[in-house]
């Protein structure tokens, strides 16, 4: 499988989190984000980033609402947002943050990693690109990716639809821009997206325990997802099928599927695949029987509702397929 991960890519550190190394990055102004942002564009008065910076410790992101606002964001903030075109950029940039560069509305590639480029050149602390913001399409994922070919890291904002979280995940995105008033909801979904969808196409290369262990953890997650996804399917089949249960088991197609899935996991091999198939096979059919049993209990035959009322009972995630 290709890996849409970080890759050649050039991390830029925001206070205690590195984007483009590991795990994308979520972004929002509030609930349980990695990094924060604020906008000053409109706000009046001074105080903004010191109150903001008093209600959170983690990394803090904030865009200048103009030349007067640069001083407080160098004393509070890990990093500075600018657009392209904002006359501002310079000055942000030689504050020697971060910069986090906005692609604005009709800002073709070439300008908007230009834009990137000067604000390297006058001193940023890394330079982070950003797509989708103020986009009322969501963003372009042919966009991101031709971006991340620039080697710099590049955020994806879903917008409204935080549903896009996971297609933005699977372009390449190093991180999720959410919306202003995102909800805890819109949050917990792309923490999905990162942890589900990140697992399966981004490459991990931790080089501390715990890093690896988070990696572990994420993989271990869309597995999950995955298994009870198989199990639902492999109930339907049960039900489907004139002889189920273990009598119905067809050994020829379970080597078949051992053996196509040693081709995507050769380190593995077909000898350590074949007990791991066995036990997951074996699963399913002993969940498929507890439902048929339950089922007649209640004098009718098992369906889709009962599978995903196991599956939610055990404690694991609804099915909404």
């Amino acid at each position: 499988m290709s890996s849409n991960g970080q890759a050649g890519t050039h991390g830029v550190r925001i206070g205690g989190v590195i984007v483009g190394e590991g795990a994308a990055v979520v972004l929002a102004q509030g609930h349980e984000a990695d990094v924060r942002w604020l906008s000053l564009r409109g706000v009046a008065g001074p105080g903004a980033v010191a109150r903001a910076r008093a209600g959170w410790d983690g990394p803090l992101l904030v865009e200048p609402g103009s030349a007067a606002d640069l001083a407080e964001i160098a004393e509070h903030a890990d990093g500075v947002v600018i657009e392209t075109g904002d006359p501002l950029a310079r000055a942000a940039a030689a504050l020697g943050l971060p910069v986090v560069v906005l692609r604005a509305p009709g800002t073709g590639l070439d300008d908007w990693l230009d834009a990137a480029a000067r604000c390297a050149a006058e001193g940023a602390a890394g330079v982070v690109l950003c797509e989708g913001v103020g986009e009322t399409g969501g963003p372009d994922l042919a966009l991101v990716r031709a971006a991340r070919r620039s080697g710099r890291p590049v955020l994806a904002a879903p917008g409204e639809d935080a549903g896009l979280a996971g297609a933005a995940v699977a372009a390449g995105a190093d991180g999720l821009w959410l919306a202003p008033g995102a909800d805890a909801e819109a949050v917990a979904t792309a923490r999905e997206a990162v942890t589900v969808v990140g697992a399966l196409v981004r490459e991990e290369r931790p080089s501390a325990v715990p890093a690896a262990r988070q990696a572990i953890d994420r993989v271990d997650a869309a597995l999950a997802v995955l298994l009870e996804r198989r199990a639902a399917l492999a109930g339907t089949i049960q039900r489907l099928k004139p002889v189920g249960g273990f009598a119905g088991r067809d050994m020829d197609r379970e080597r078949r599927l051992v053996a196509a899935m040693a081709r995507r996991a050769p380190r593995l091999g077909e000898a350590r695949l074949a007990p791991i198939m066995n036990a997951v096979i074996e699963g399913g059919l002993h969940l498929a029987e507890e439902l048929r049993a339950a089922a007649r209990e209640n004098g009718r035959e098992p369906s889709n509702q009962d599978q995903a009322d196991a599956q939610a009972l055990a404690g694991g995630r609804p099915h909404h397929d």
